[in-house]
Formats: C-alpha cells, sequence, structure tokens
C-alpha cells in the first residue's frame, strides 16, 4: 500500500500545489534484435514508445538506457544519436531499459486542468441535483479520491488501490491547508500555495497515515 501524491486544485481549475510522496519506479530491461518490434518516438524532449507494448513495456515509456548507457534527450552519454545508434543493424543485438517518463511540472499543469472538466461533467451527468461530483476514480494501479470545498477548492489524493481511509485523510489535509494557508493575510485562493509549515505538516500527516493508519492522526 501507498500514498502516491497529492494535487490540490482552485476553484477555477488551475494547480495551486502538488507533491509527490511516493512514486513507483518502473524499469524494465529488455535484448533486443534488428529490427526492433518497437515503434519509437521523439516526443516532449524524450524517447518513447509508440507503438509494440510487450514484455512490462508499455506505449508511453521512455527509452532510458542502451546497454548501460544512459540517454539524456535523445543523447547517449558517449556523444552518440540513440535513434540513430538503433538504426544501424551492426549494433545489435542490443540490451535497452526502458521506465515510465517522470512527469515535468507541465504534464502537472496539463493533467490537473483535465480534472476541473471531467469534474463538471460528472456533476451534469449525475440523475440526482446537488451532485458532490468525483469523489472516487478507480483504476487497475491506483485510484484518485477528490475532496471539494464549500469554496471550490478541490483536494486530491493519488494512492494504491488498497489503502484506506482517504476520506478522512483528505480532510485532516483540508484543516491543515485551513491552518497555514488560508490565515495567512497574504494568501488568496487562486494563488500557488508556497508555506513550508504546510509542506512540513503535510509530509508528517502522511507518513503517519502509512505508518499508523488514520485513526492515529
Amino acid at each position: 500500500m501507498g500514498i502516491y501524491s497529492v494535487y490540490i486544485v482552485s476553484k477555477s481549475g488551475g494547480l495551486i500545489f502538488q507533491h509527490d510522496h511516493f512514486v513507483p519506479k518502473i524499469e524494465t530491461e529488455k535484448t533486443c534484435s534488428f529490427p526492433l518490434d518497437i515503434k519509437l518516438g521523439y516526443e516532449n524532449k524524450r524517447i518513447v514508445v509508440n507503438f509494440g507494448q510487450r514484455d512490462g513495456i508499455m506505449v508511453g515509456h521512455q527509452l532510458l538506457a542502451i546497454n548501460g548507457i544512459l540517454i539524456t534527450g535523445r543523447q547517449l552519454e558517449d556523444g552518440k544519436d540513440a535513434l540513430e545508434f538503433l538504426e544501424n543493424p551492426e549494433n545489435y543485438p542490443v540490451n535497452l531499459k526502458f521506465g515510465r517518463p517522470k512527469m515535468t511540472t507541465n504534464d502537472k499543469l496539463f493533467l490537473a486542468s483535465m480534472f476541473y472538466p471531467l469534474f463538471a461533467i460528472a456533476i451534469q451527468l449525475s440523475p440526482e441535483p446537488k451532485s458532490s461530483g468525483i469523489e472516487v476514480l478507480e483504476a487497475d494501479t491506483f485510484k484518485l479520491h477528490c475532496f471539494q470545498t464549500l469554496t471550490g477548492v478541490k483536494f486530491m489524493v493519488i494512492c494504491d488501490p488498497a489503502q484506506q481511509g482517504m476520506d478522512v485523510l483528505l480532510k485532516k489535509i483540508y484543516e491543515i491547508y485551513a491552518d497555514f494557508a488560508l490565515k495567512n493575510p497574504f494568501y488568496s485562493l487562486e494563488m500557488p500555495i508556497r508555506c513550508e509549515l504546510f509542506d512540513t505538516n503535510l509530509q508528517a500527516l502522511l507518513e503517519t497515515v502509512e505508518k499508523s493508519g488514520v485513526s492515529n492522526v
């Protein structure tokens, strides 16, 4: 079990806070012969799998290394172009290491902005009036739990599907937010949260929940 990350989205849909608590490291190595049965492409300054997922290598995974040599952008540490290297049959067989790409700040801002209209659509689709919107979004590898305050600020926790007590945790995070962000006379609801006390108390809360459970916070 584990808590992966925390997002706070403003009433207008902007990301005002994000914290990565635990990001699972997913890496897969495979020895390949020519020609590659995996289609690679260069996107967002990284080489990624576009087609042909297999053996734990998924579409969207990033090529991290060739024969143990790390890749930055599309260039190997020895100065060679990684894609040109893989086009040469004489370089095979090769050992390729793939992994989940690290999310950039822009990626996180984009995802937060996408959640805002999804939340609004969920409210409109509800057959009952005054729907609370998305409270839990479940996938095979994670759950997203959401709590919206009366002011429209959304608190989201992404965690392992087996992690319990996230509804209580979200309200505890809101209490920390109210104590250390809202009581700051220079803070407004649309501003990014930059408060050391908030960061420190949030980190302590997440660690306590993982070690001892929600009942002990």
